[in-house]
Parts: C-alpha cells; sequence; structure tokens
C-alpha cells in the first residue's frame, strides 16, 4: 500500500471526525425578542430543513438567539422558515448565516447555552 493511501485511512481513523464536520458546517442563527418567538423559530428551523439545533442564547432584554447547524443550503432555508415564522408570532430581531465559521468561533459558542451545560438542580 502506498504511503499516500495509508495517511488518509490514517487520518480518517484518527481525527475527530465530528469535530471536524461540524466546522465544516453552516452556522445559522435567529435572534428574537421573548422566548416564544425563538421557541417557534426553532421548531420550524428543524422541521423545514436538515438542521441540528445546537443552542440557545439568552443575552438579557428578552432577546434570544436560536443556533441550527448543517449544510448551508439546508441552513439558510431553516433560517429563512425560521424568521418567518418568528415574525407570525414574537418580535424577530435579526437573523444570520455563516457559511464556514473559523474553528475559533466555536470557543465563543462552547457546543451551546449555559444553561445547556450546567448540570439539572
Amino acid at each position: 500500500m502506498d504511503n499516500s493511501v495509508i495517511g488518509c485511512l490514517a487520518f480518517y481513523f484518527f481525527t475527530d471526525k465530528e469535530s471536524n464536520y461540524m466546522r465544516n458546517e453552516a452556522l445559522g442563527m435567529v435572534e428574537t425578542r421573548g422566548l416564544i418567538g425563538a421557541v417557534e423559530a426553532a421548531d420550524t428551523m428543524v422541521k423545514a430543513a436538515n438542521v441540528k439545533l445546537v443552542g440557545k442564547e439568552q443575552v438579557g432584554g428578552g432577546f434570544v438567539t436560536v443556533m441550527v447547524r448543517g449544510d448551508v443550503g439546508a441552513v439558510q432555508a431553516a433560517t429563512d422558515a425560521g424568521a418567518e415564522a418568528a415574525k407570525a408570532v414574537g418580535e424577530l430581531v435579526s437573523v444570520h448565516v455563516i457559511p464556514r465559521p473559523h474553528s475559533d468561533v466555536e470557543t465563543i459558542l462552547g457546543g451551546g447555552s449555559e444553561e445547556a451545560k450546567s448540570p439539572s438542580k
């Protein structure tokens, strides 16, 4: 077997596939004022396209951001649908898609919200 094939196989079997895969996925965010709009947006996004709900952030003042990951087209479709759904029941603040976020962006996301990381009481 030639060295390039061995190198490819080693890379495939010994890398963190989930971590590398997530870094190549788009990140979609829908921000609302109020929880109801955010929940409606999240529900609509995961139903509208092949995306994963990866977290929510509450930043104060009633602002809530929900985040999804997936391929660029799916994330764009999901955030478009989620934005429309949020507008129907609450106040939409902002929508944004980052096609391939830099790996350093993962450090501020931290895999989702602080609530998801803290143990239940």
